[in-house]
């Protein structure tokens, strides 16, 4: 195996964990040996997996059902963690969300502070309430920003300051716990095969060319798949252990070379 037990008896919490990247990460780590605890709102595709992973091990899974708005659910996703196990070791935060492709002008106030809930201060809650545990074991803390944040995105101003927000979190939780021997990363996707891409894709008129578009836009002429992403987190979290602060791209090469930007020159449609 990859992964070869190297997170054994580690305890692992991960956000948004019974589906796309979230899954892919519980998938390894659960591989590596982790005691993994993972969280999403959907009860019976995290029991499934929860089902899956324990019956294949050699770590384990726990699933806890969590809605990443509520800070109650988030303190008790960390309660449950500490109670079962008694220690944490790295938290993935993972859990987010991607609203409809629209201009400034349709999108309202609300609908931003919502997104930042969930995109952005559910990450800060988890790392608040965990972090006296990650202090007792010098652990880590991996957050699942997005490509977009450092290159933009069409319609998603929203969406794009959320995960920028992400990223700087990390940055200044990286200097603030140096000093307690907690590294705090990010990682961030840019086009990786999740059901959240497939359902963004079958919303546009042509599905399947922008399910072409998507693999074209990256060096590799690919989708990156969910446990990519699980293997990058592994690294950080196992082997990377003198990087904090870092952002490591997943992204298939797409922000390199140069490409038809210009909007004058493309149907102006297109984004919508």
């Amino acid at each position: 195996m990859a992964s070869a037990l190297r997170y054994k008896d580690k305890v692992t919490i991960v956000t948004g964990g019974s589906k796309g990247i979230g899954q892919g990460c519980v998938e390894v780590f659960v591989e590596a040996g982790s005691k993994v605890v993972f969280c999403s709102r959907g009860e019976t595709e995290g029991r499934d997996l929860e089902a899956r992973m324990n019956a294949q091990g050699p770590g384990s899974a726990l699933f806890v059902r969590c809605d990443m708005s509520s800070e109650d659910d988030i303190k008790n996703l960390i309660n449950t963690t500490v109670e079962k196990y008694g220690q944490i070791d790295c938290v993935i935060n993972n859990a987010g969300t991607h609203p409809p492709v629209r201009k400034i002008d349709d999108i309202s106030a609300d609908d931003f502070r919502r997104l930042l809930d969930i995109n952005l201060v559910s990450y800060f809650l988890v790392a608040k309430y965990a972090m006296p545990y990650l202090r007792k074991t010098k652990g880590c803390i991996l957050q699942d920003s997005s490509l977009v944040a450092e290159i933009g995105q069409p319609g998603s101003c929203t969406y794009v300051a959320s995960k920028g927000g992400v990223t700087s979190l990390t940055k200044a939780l990286a200097i603030d716990e140096a000093a307690n021997g907690v590294r705090v990363n990010t990682f961030a996707p840019g086009n990786i095969w999740t059901p959240m891409w497939e359902d963004g894709a079958n919303q546009t008129r042509d599905p399947e060319q922008c399910k072409r578009n998507g693999e074209n836009a990256q060096l590799l002429g690919r989708f990156g798949t969910i446990r990519e992403c699980g293997l990058t987190c592994l690294y950080l979290a196992a082997d990377a252990t003198f990087c904090t602060g870092i952002n490591i791209l997943l992204s298939g090469g797409a922000e390199l070379n140069y490409g038809m930007k210009n909007p004058l020159q493309k149907d102006p449609t297109e984004f919508l």
